[in-house]
Order: C-alpha cells, then structure tokens, then sequence
C-alpha cells in the first residue's frame, strides 16, 4: 500500500485555512511536537507516524479521528460521527460501521417516503384541479 503523504499535508492546510488556524494553534490542540507537525504540513519527511499522531492532528482539525489516516491510504475519509475500525480484523468495529451506514441508509429511506408522501398528495391536488377545469369547459345543457 503506498502512502500520500502530500495528500495528508493538503487536507491539514485546506483544513486549517477553513477553520483559520495557525500552526501553533494546530499544535497546542493536537500535543504534537513542532517539528512533527511541520514535518507533516509541509511534506518534508516522508516517515511513517504514530496511528495516535495522525488520530491526534484529525481531532485537532475537528475531523473523524480516522480522517487523516484514510486520506494517506487513499481511502474516503470517514464523517465525522462515523464508528472507528481498527483494521480488518476488527469485527466489532467493522460491525458498528455497518450499523451506522444502515442507521444513514433507514433515515434516507424515510426522507424519501416522505417526499412520496408529499408527492402523492401535490399529485391528488393536481387531479382535482384539473377535474373542476374540465367540467367547467363542458357544455351546459338546457
């Protein structure tokens, strides 16, 4: 698997930009040695780190603690809220990711039953609408 480091070092300064942090500030929130930080910010030390490093520097930015860790294995980085894997052998962490995806996927399904709804209801609307226009147009007869 390769890493991209440059790609964590662009989600920590757009990240830092949006929130308008320094790097000192970075820092005191994070507990992470300058150094380490400045390593990492500007991609001048491709070494492996600590998972608690990049988990650390995440919660700083108010990211999901796993944020930077995916974005240097090129994976999509998790929501925030979204449960924590440990890797593949983490089952109980890789089920509460499935029961959280499936909380997302019900809420989505009732937003669209919703919707339904309220189509349903525009659409009987319409119908009685258009139902008045066409007996008023028809002939009267005497």
């Amino acid at each position: 698997m390769s890493e991209d480091w440059a790609a964590v070092a662009r989600a920590i300064n757009q990240r830092m930009a949006e929130l308008g942090l320094s790097q000192r500030e970075l820092i005191a929130r994070s507990q992470v040695s300058k150094a380490t930080v400045r390593e990492i910010q500007h991609n001048t030390a491709r070494r492996r780190r600590s998972d608690r490093t990049l988990e650390a520097l995440s919660l700083a930015l108010d990211l999901h603690p796993g944020h930077l860790s995916a974005v240097l294995a090129g994976r999509r980085p998790p929501e925030p809220g979204e449960p924590i894997t440990r890797g593949d052998d983490d089952i109980p962490g890789r089920l509460a990711v499935i029961e959280h995806q499936l909380r997302e996927i019900t809420a989505r399904l009732r937003e669209m039953s919703a919707v339904n709804e309220r189509l349903d209801e525009i659409s009987a609307s319409v119908e009685t609408v258009l139902d008045r226009v066409s007996n008023d147009r028809e002939p009267r007869r005497r």
